[in-house]
């Protein structure tokens, strides 16, 4: 058979542009934007076994938090700061992914990671997850012989609201984060009153995460006896204790918890595609998933990869977290905060 002129024309193009991809000459350098948290817990040894095996620096460009970070790659959408940006969550991915930020790649270790976690159009790739929690004061609940609270409609009892330090939704991920939780918890109907209630009741809420935890949180001589924080806090606890401890003093209550994921992606307009492909395939990979746990004190997403001891006796992984889709998110996230605000402040 025959081919038309067209068909040969279209085949050319495509050899061409393959030639192309395989004729990529790897970069001395490439470009890593990311949000601050995860910059601060680089170290020398972090990209080391990816510029071992490629002969590829990696740079990270710290970019403010997760929000920020997108802005900033929106803005600069076709002629990138980076090649591959990482942290975008689902709080603001579906932003990501409409302003087509991303080129499409599927990671050589995608199918190491739980299928729920995937973009089934691999325009991003998940690296890790979190889960925001009430953490609460394990001796204090002993002293006092009050229940730890296992719903959060629990919470609306002035004994608990009182004892209960947030973090502002607009300017916290983990405020943002459990706020998403209440409405996956009671939906569009209720949330805001379940809000109300605990308004009523005396409930502190701090600017961010840092101070909530480290200034309102009585583990830190704070008032309160629970805060939203992580799953991973209890871990953390014991890693960072000043003196050695065998047991945190923090627990984690399962009801309310939020589930994060955290993607990477290859971004449009870079000059390296491939070898940013070859970057998300090294995060995925066990040499760099194993340094996540006591790096950055969240889950890694290879399935196959193991948490270190202190991390598996301590963490608590919740059977059912809540998640939003990051559609939903996106079409409503700043209305929720407006009507957050209104009730908590206005």
């Amino acid at each position: 058979m025959r081919l038309s002129k067209l068909t040969a024309i279209g085949i050319s193009a495509l050899a061409l542009a393959i030639a192309a991809c395989s004729a990529e000459q790897a970069p001395g350098t490439l470009t890593l934007i990311a949000h601050d948290s995860f910059a601060d817990g680089v170290t020398e040894d972090t990209f080391a076994a990816f510029t071992e095996e490629t002969g590829i620096r990696v740079e990270v460009l710290a970019a403010g938090d997760a929000g920020s970070m997108v802005n900033q790659a929106v803005l600069s959408k076709g002629n990138p700061l980076a090649d591959v940006l990482f942290g975008v969550d689902d709080t603001y991915l579906s932003r990501a992914l409409d302003e087509e930020i991303f080129r499409v790649y599927r990671s050589t270790e995608v199918d190491k990671v739980h299928p729920e976690l995937v973009d089934t159009q691999y325009r991003v790739t998940p690296i890790d997850y979190g889960d925001v929690c009430i953490n609460y004061d394990t001796a204090w609940f002993e002293s006092t012989s009050i229940a730890v609270p296992e719903r959060l409609e629990s919470l609306r009892a002035e004994l608990y609201a009182s004892h209960l330090s947030v973090e502002h939704p607009a300017t916290s991920s983990p405020g943002l984060a459990f706020m998403f939780a209440t409405i996956a918890e009671f939906g569009e109907e209720g949330w805001l009153d379940f809000w109300a209630d605990l308004r009523d009741g005396g409930v502190r809420v701090a600017s961010d995460w840092t101070t909530a935890y480290y200034t309102d949180f009585l583990t830190h001589g704070g008032p309160s006896s629970m805060v939203v924080s992580y799953a991973s806090s209890p871990p953390a606890e014991v890693v960072f204790s000043e003196e050695p401890i065998d047991s945190p003093p923090t627990g984690v209550i399962e009801a309310g918890c939020y589930r994060q994921v955290e993607y990477a992606g290859i971004l449009a307009g870079t000059q390296y595609p491939a070898a940013a492909g070859k970057l998300i395939d090294f995060m995925l990979s066990l040499e760099f998933q194993e340094q996540i746990p006591l790096s950055w004190f969240v889950f890694p997403a290879n399935q196959d990869a193991q948490l270190p001891s202190v991390f598996a006796e301590h963490v608590v992984i919740p059977d059912d977290p809540a998640r939003l889709s990051p559609a939903y998110i996106a079409e409503n996230r700043d209305r929720w905060i407006d009507e957050w605000i209104q009730v908590m402040e206005g």
